[in-house]
């Protein structure tokens, strides 16, 4: 069975547990992945994350069973809600009225349809990658939280580039002793990986089995790595790529997610070229 089907059975598992304490390692066992990747790639690909697709889903059937004459406390118990107060705020921030005006006639509501993915054929343009076993090791450099941006140029790592004077690249370099070779932009410790403006931990640095405690370092485990090359307009490449990652790659890979930091190799200081090539790196695992 591949990936989109089995999406399309977790969401008709949510359909007919809709009212219920949805089972969340019940429906990662449906979609054939682990949680961690089902819920990243549902926000990927729905543009929305799966904990507010189900919240929606909830207040728009609510308002159905409000019309046909339900009680604000009941429906509010059958939402797994604390009170009919929390209910309440919650409804009214979706359809923009309070339940118990759901009820009269000629009321305008929002109406939130079942979700379900199908294969839309676009582009063909070919995605060059290979996967890379590694052991254990460790990235060096420096470190800062910072919000996750999806377009342009995240100028919050300027501070970051600043520090990267002369001499603390040659220093780095001569402790980089595995690939990716050089200088490396790291991701981590995601609060949400798909919503723009949420909290990570942003290194650069470069990858090693040695250790320095001048720098701020990061321990990544063994695992095996999706390496993605892109070549074009930086960074508008790079996110393109990204986006297709999880578009095309993933829904027909055999490969998810491990939740571990994402390594973005960059050829060189000078992103003007028109031909700049840059390297992907995920940690993945086979389904």
């Amino acid at each position: 069975m591949n990936m989109l089907s089995q999406f399309n059975e977790a969401m008709d598992f949510i359909e007919q547990h809709l009212m219920d304490e949805l089972d969340m390692n019940q429906l990662s066992r449906i979609a054939g992945c682990s949680d961690y990747h089902f819920r990243r790639m549902f926000s990927t690909l729905s543009g929305m994350p799966l904990s507010e697709y189900i919240r929606r889903r909830k207040l728009s059937a609510a308002a159905e069973l409000l019309q046909a004459g339900g009680k604000v406390i009941d429906v509010a118990m059958q939402l797994g809600y604390d009170s009919p107060e929390a209910f309440s705020k919650a409804f009214l921030l979706l359809h923009g009225i309070l339940p118990s005006q759901a009820k009269k006639s000629n009321t305008m509501l929002k109406a939130i349809p079942p979700m379900f993915f199908q294969l839309t054929i676009q582009g063909g343009v070919a995605m060059n990658y290979r996967i890379v076993e590694k052991e254990a090791f460790r990235i060096i450099g420096f470190k800062k939280r910072i919000t996750l941006q999806f377009e342009g140029v995240n100028h919050q790592l300027d501070d970051l580039v600043q520090k990267l004077t002369p001499e603390v690249i040659a220093e780095l370099k001569s402790l980089s002793n595995m690939e990716p070779a050089g200088i490396l932009n790291v991701s981590a410790n995601f609060t949400d990986r798909t919503n723009e403006g949420t909290e990570l931990d942003q290194y650069i640095g470069i990858a090693t089995n040695a250790a320095n405690l001048s720098y701020d370092a990061l321990q990544v485990p063994a695992s095996s790595w999706a390496v993605f090359e892109v070549v074009g307009e930086f960074p508008k490449a790079v996110q393109d790529t990204w986006a297709s990652i999880y578009a095309q790659w993933f829904p027909s890979s055999g490969y998810e997610l491990t939740g571990g930091p994402e390594m973005l190799w960059n050829e060189g200081p000078d992103t003007s070229k028109p031909d700049f090539r840059s390297e992907i790196w995920i940690p993945v695992r086979r389904l």
